[in-house]
């Protein structure tokens, strides 16, 4: 699947920008586009309109970074979009498609998660938001329908893109899911936009693209964010409603790797983690021994 080109997502930033948000005076004349003209946004941008309509047709060659913040401004892009934006400017016309080595958490990660405990859920994802590892907590608050050992199985290892989009049992978990599978998909496209050769990622895009409507709808609105805070309100199968808070740790060592920690924003979601956390506690607690049955003499 091609994921995105740069004259794509000019494109569908420049249908979402009308003249009255560039400070443009249509003099109520009847328009074709959505937004704004290939004319109207080159030359609020400084550039020719000849130069643009390369630009965004592939024919244009690199694309300077003056240009491109130029367009960024006009477009009205936040920090991501136009980091985006950078991103698509500098692929080759046609990336080469390369399969990289399975991920692995940094140790300094897994230390990190570990010095959490069992009381704040938390969970590692990879580039593609597979689950490289959890915490027994963390586990039980997003998918506790899923093995706790799957991480550790390549074959297995879950992918939280695949769940929200593909697996029932996680759709209904999630209250506000409308809101929260926009943030995947939007952050996905992000990912995409810095490794363009990453052939598993293009995969995985492809896959959810053919097989949910609801994402092929998401991902055609062209939309990118770095989410990286949110709130998660559940309906959870063992502790009822629980609503929690979710922010992203970032390591140096492995930038694509995201710790993602849960925490309560309510007392009742606090008593609901409690719970939860305790049950974790007593699943790490070993089987007790079976008492060795005395033995009688012989007489």
């Amino acid at each position: 699947m091609d994921l995105e080109s740069l004259g794509a997502y000019l494109k569908s930033r420049r249908d979402r920008v009308t003249p009255a948000d560039a400070g443009l005076r249509t003099y109520g004349t009847a328009r074709r586009v959505p937004g704004l003209r290939r004319e109207e946004l080159a030359q609020l941008a400084g550039v020719s309109a000849g130069y643009y309509t390369r630009l965004e047709q592939g024919q244009a060659g690199t694309a300077s970074q003056q240009v491109l913040d130029a367009l960024a401004t006009v477009l009205q892009l936040d920090q991501a979009e136009t980091a985006h934006l950078h991103n698509l400017a500098r692929q080759p016309t046609t990336p080469r498609l390369v399969r990289p080595r399975p991920e692995r958490p940094h140790p300094r990660v897994l230390a990190l998660l570990a010095s959490l405990g069992e009381t704040t859920p938390a969970v590692v994802l990879g580039r593609r938001g597979d689950v490289l590892v959890w915490n027994r907590t963390g586990h039980a608050l997003v998918a506790e329908h899923v093995d706790f050992d799957a991480p550790h199985d390549l074959a297995r290892r879950p992918s939280i893109p695949r769940m929200f989009f593909l697996d029932s049992l996680t759709r209904d978990l999630h209250r506000n899911w409308d809101e929260l599978a926009r943030a995947h998909v939007a952050y996905l496209r992000l990912t995409a936009g810095r490794y363009p050769n990453d052939a598993r990622l293009a995969e995985l895009i492809g896959e959810l693209a053919m097989r949910s409507a609801d994402f092929a709808n998401l991902w055609a609105k062209g939309d990118v964010a770095d989410c990286t805070v949110g709130t998660m309100r559940m309906q959870h199968p063992t502790v009822g409603g629980v609503d929690v808070d979710y922010q992203v740790w970032l390591q140096p060592e492995s930038p694509d790797h995201r710790l993602e920690v849960y925490t309560p924003n309510d007392t009742a979601s606090a008593d609901a983690l409690r719970l939860l956390s305790t049950q974790a506690a007593d699943h790490q607690k070993p089987e007790p021994a079976l008492a060795e049955a005395p033995r009688h003499r012989d007489r």
